[in-house]
């Protein structure tokens, strides 16, 4: 058995972002830091997008950038200029490669291969379990599924955030790369609520990703067939070649997540930083592993309570979910009404957890009060029950 000041358990996004925060931090980077993960050799498996103003803490790895948004539906369109904001692109195996390069310079941090049998608390402290051997740990940081698993977090309202995207490259210049189609919902609805990504890069390649909030996932020759009838009749390309391909699934749900159990601290989806409305996930994990290890470097136990924001936020996530699912009105309406009556820069704050009670009303003016506020009420009324 041995022992660790922090065990990371899964080196994705999350148990990455932390591992660099702490190698940051001149009173962390000594800790004794165990990553154990079946796959250490990462592949170029997701890209990261994302809104903010000035620098990114990963600005250097930063792909590429959009000062402005198409929104496409059949109730609204338009060109967004979203300045002071500036839209992201973050290449995942970049991100992967520059963190596990980055962690090599400490000797302090050792990387273990291994599926990771369970995870508990014994004794005070953190236990990981491998086929190996058992180690231990002041705290475990985890975003695996070893503890928990995807259908623990349904609800009746619960959906899945799917998704396909395929990098595309063509002979003749296509693309504009000074704008990003953020969400075209002029495709058919008729699966559920369904929209394109189509993030240009250069001239001739982009980034083409169809996108599903629904039930069920698809077959993978269906998101390619939708992807091929995308491209050929609404971008009218007919010649290309498929340089990239990703497939990736996320929770939409209003599960209340577990943030810690005594040494045990959840990160990451598991610990819900999955916007549950949208499935945005890169800067959500950003700002939760930053309070953790903030507290962290106060000396403080890395425990993340609930505060406000998080229910009230909470609170409006499980209204949308709620008149998603039982379409009681249909997605590309809501985000096209909302789109629609408000500036794009204070609905890309509301999206990101930051509005005040005042812009929250604004927001909430711009969907059918008839649909969504009795919904509300009877979600506040069963939590005081």
């Amino acid at each position: 058995m041995k022992h660790y000041d922090y065990i990371v358990c899964g080196a994705g996004c999350a148990g990455l972002t932390f591992l660099y925060e702490i190698l940051s931090l001149q009173n962390l980077q000594q800790k004794k830091v165990l990553v154990i993960d079946s796959n250490l050799q990462k592949e170029n498996d997701r890209t990261w997008c994302f809104w903010e103003k000035g620098n990114s803490r990963f600005e250097n790895l930063v792909y590429h950038k959009w000062e402005n948004l198409h929104f496409n539906s059949t109730h609204f369109s338009s060109t967004l200029n979203i300045k002071p904001c500036v839209y992201k692109q973050i290449i995942g195996i970049d991100f992967y490669n520059y963190v596990l390069d980055f962690a090599k310079q400490f000797s302090n941090v050792t990387f273990i291969k291994e599926e990771i049998i369970g995870i508990e608390n014994e004794n005070n402290l953190g236990c990981v379990k491998t086929n190996s051997g058992t180690f231990t740990a002041e705290y475990i940081f985890n975003s695996t599924f070893i503890t928990t698993t995807r259908n623990d977090f349904k609800t009746p309202n619960s959906l899945l955030q799917h998704f396909k995207g395929i990098e595309i490259e063509t002979t003749e210049n296509y693309f504009n790369t000074q704008q990003a189609t953020f969400m075209d919902f002029s495709i058919s609805q008729n699966l559920g609520t369904a929209f394109v990504y189509v993030l240009a890069t250069s001239p001739t390649k982009a980034l083409v990703e169809y996108t599903f909030f629904t039930k069920n996932i698809l077959l993978q020759n269906e998101y390619d067939n939708l992807l091929k009838d995308y491209i050929n009749n609404t971008l009218k390309i007919k010649d290309y070649k498929i340089t990239h391909t990703e497939f990736g699934v996320i929770p939409m749900t209003d599960f209340v997540f577990e943030k810690y159990n005594n040494r045990i601290i959840n990160i990451g989806t598991v610990g819900g930083a999955v916007k549950a409305s949208t499935g945005f996930t890169f800067k959500n994990i950003q700002k939760q592993i930053q309070q953790i290890v903030a507290l962290l470097e106060q000396n403080k136990k890395p425990y993340l309570k609930r505060s406000f924001t998080d229910r009230k936020f909470h609170l409006y996530d499980s209204v949308l979910l709620e008149v998603i699912a039982k379409n009681k009105m249909k997605g590309d309406e809501i985000f096209a009404a909302i789109f629609k009556k408000n500036k794009p820069q204070l609905v890309l704050k509301f999206l990101d957890n930051e509005t005040n009670i005042f812009e929250d009303l604004k927001i909430m003016s711009s969907v059918p009060t008839r649909i969504f506020l009795p919904i509300a009420i009877q979600k506040l009324l069963n939590t005081w029950r």
